[in-house]
């Protein structure tokens, strides 16, 4: 009898968040490994179904980098990245749409169907979903990589409306119609602000934010604007973990209540930040920034 009681004071637990969270956007940037074990993606997937059957509203914009590199090395093609990009001619462009709009996108739309959930695989090219220019890195040329530099939500919005889950693939157009890979990060950060999403989240392989990288227990629990700043400014981060508080620096900016950086290797991660009272991973919200500070 006592495993029932538990299993109801969970639930009793997570009803104040279903209440909250009820008809509100989520954003959630699927990557790591929680794309590559089958155990993990399942646990995702079925986190992702159940806020859609309590009344939330998920978008998933996934990567899928590891996709695209075995693929190209498959085809014979060589992969180079330059801090951290993907250096990507035509050929690998065209390689990286069919990957992530094709194989990847329409892999997650099957998890989802499968649960009883209607979803539907689109790009950022869909209905000018993200409107992009050439990203600059100095003086190199890292080809066909795509900068954000406007949002169009309409189709978004409309698909939600209609009671489906919006799976989106990094791939944006700009003016000239020409095609551009997108950091499927920043695609995520862009995105939740345009269509003024209570959560964002991003599904990493690292616990969270560590005050120290060589110790777990220093997990930042919650963040602000001004702590991202300096933490970056004081280079207490690293690697890929900048460009990725600068994006949930900016979608704070940008209006999004809270994001979240979580473990996707841990089992059901999205349901225990989200739900429970302790939460796992690093929340980001807002307060006092230094306007001053550049990051």
């Amino acid at each position: 009898m006592e495993k029932y009681i538990s299993k109801a004071k969970v639930l009793i637990e997570a009803l104040p968040y279903f209440k909250a969270f009820n008809d509100k956007i989520v954003v959630i940037k699927y990557g790591g490994s929680a794309m590559i074990d089958d155990h993990l993606k399942s646990a995702v997937l079925e986190d992702i179904v159940l806020m859609r059957y309590i009344g939330m509203k998920p978008v998933i914009v996934h990567g899928g980098g590891k996709e695209i590199s075995t693929t190209l090395e498959r085809l014979g093609k060589k992969t180079d990245f330059i801090q951290g990009y993907r250096v990507t001619d035509e050929e690998t462009m065209e390689i990286a749409e069919m990957v992530l709009s094709g194989k990847v996108g329409k892999n997650i739309v099957r998890h989802l169907h499968v649960h009883g959930v209607n979803a539907v695989g689109i790009s950022g090219k869909d209905g000018g979903i993200l409107k992009c220019c050439k990203k600059s890195i100095g003086d190199i040329d890292v080809g066909l990589v795509g900068e954000v530099t406007d949002v169009n939500p309409k189709l978004i919005m409309t698909l939600l409306e209609d009671g489906f889950i919006p799976v989106i693939s990094p791939i944006g157009i700009n003016k000239e119609g020409e095609t551009f890979n997108v950091n499927a990060d920043q695609a995520a950060s862009s995105i939740a602000g345009a269509v003024n999403a209570e959560k964002l989240v991003f599904l990493t392989d690292v616990p969270g934010v560590l005050g120290d990288k060589n110790d777990l227990s220093s997990l930042m629990s919650t963040l602000s604007l001004r702590e991202i700043q300096l933490l970056i400014k004081e280079k207490q981060v690293e690697g890929g973990m900048i460009p990725k508080l600068q994006c949930c620096y900016q979608a704070v900016i940008d209006g999004v209540k809270k994001v979240h950086i979580l473990d996707g290797r841990v089992e059901h991660s999205l349901l225990l930040e989200m739900f429970t009272n302790d939460g796992i991973g690093t929340m980001v919200e807002g307060g006092e920034q230094d306007e001053k500070m550049v990051i």
